[in-house]
């Protein structure tokens, strides 16, 4: 049981770091102007739910298998996920990432800091599930 949760949650972190990876790419082409703001905002914004359900579940999983330090080194970052990108999210807009917004206040910057801080602590986690799976 230890070793499967463990294995599913290095996958599902896995998938994470892509998806950091994969916003840290789409927003430094915008910030670099390869891509227009519609078109960058349209490719960020379907992969929002995803990422809160990954989170989500790598949380749930910690906390099902009773792995306290884990859960609640994961909880902060599900938390922040569904405020940040729920929550928070203007009734306007088109998602987290609105083309007539993000050149505005320093938003593309902040959603690349956002996205720099996650790929590190989705590392992190990679790291620590993979000590943990070889432990068990």
């Amino acid at each position: 049981m230890e070793a499967a949760v463990f294995i599913s949650s290095l996958v599902d972190c896995c998938a994470l770091i892509f998806l950091s990876v994969y916003f840290i790419i789409t927003l430094s082409d915008l910030e670099c102007d390869y891509i227009n703001a519609r078109s960058c905002c349209s490719k960020l914004n379907k992969w929002v739910l995803p990422e809160m359900v990954a989170q989500a579940l790598a949380t749930v999983l910690m906390l099902v298998s009773t792995h306290w330090f884990v859960f609640l080194l994961n909880l902060p970052v599900a938390s922040w996920d569904v405020y940040s990108r729920y929550v928070k999210v203007p009734l306007g807009n088109m998602g987290v990432y609105d083309p007539t917004e993000i050149h505005n206040r320093g938003q593309l910057k902040s959603h690349m800091k956002e996205a720099m801080i996650k790929l590190g602590f989705h590392l992190l986690c990679f790291f620590i599930y993979l000590y943990s799976c070889d432990a068990k």
